[in-house]
């Protein structure tokens, strides 16, 4: 999949000011200083398409890019960085959730979780609400250079586990390291599936009852 021509589309803080859905969407979302900007980078193959700082907490935004005219790719928010202020996190929050549960051209959210650490509440939280809204989801553990393999592998079973405790199936699951630069191609053959042309199905999204925004 060509990602070479990967462009900056536009920065919103405001859900009606979202370019016009004329093309399939991925999503990346995740807790603040789980990777993800590292892990953008990595899958389009440029160094500086999304900012990556030193500090959690700085997308603001939802950002959208084109990928070759294809597919367009949308940085989302981290949430649960506990120095952000608590009336931005709110706003954040209701962008998020504006997007995720209403974009008819969302195709899927990459749910990152950082392989580092244990289950976290706010992951399984989000979890939650995108099985409640019925968004099709997947879950990308990140940063497997960071812990042994052995402590990576006690985390991921620890969290299908919980999830096997809410869910039928499990959502497919992939790891990654942008150090390593592993994981890449598998994630785009996730989203070469999806928009090759086809008829869209929800059939693997887990279902619960709906809640409001937990995160």
């Amino acid at each position: 999949m060509n990602t070479t021509s990967a462009t900056f589309v536009r920065s919103v803080a405001d859900f009606e000011l979202c370019p016009e859905p004329t093309l399939p969407e991925f999503a990346f979302a995740g807790r603040s200083n789980v990777g993800k900007s590292s892990l953008l980078n990595l899958l389009v193959g440029k160094r500086d398409l999304a900012k990556v700082s030193a500090t959690p907490g700085h997308t603001k935004h939802l950002n959208f890019f084109d990928i070759a005219g294809h597919w367009r790719l949308v940085d989302c928010p981290g949430y649960g960085y506990a120095k952000v202020e608590r009336e931005e996190r709110g706003r954040f929050s209701q962008l998020v959730a504006d997007y995720l549960a209403n974009r008819p051209n969302l195709e899927c959210v990459f749910t990152l979780i950082d392989s580092s650490l244990p289950p976290q509440a706010l992951d399984l939280e989000f979890i939650d609400w995108l099985s409640d809204h019925e968004v099709p989801f997947v879950l990308v553990f990140t940063k497997i250079d960071r812990a042994s393999s052995d402590k990576v592998q006690e985390h991921m079973d620890a969290m299908k586990a919980l999830l096997s405790e809410r869910f039928e199936n499990l959502p497919e699951i992939y790891t990654t390291s942008s150090i390593e630069r592993r994981g890449r191609s598998a994630l785009l053959k996730v989203i070469e599936s999806t928009v090759r042309p086809r008829k869209k199905s929800k059939e693997t999204t887990p279902k619960r009852s709906p809640r409001n925004t937990p995160w």
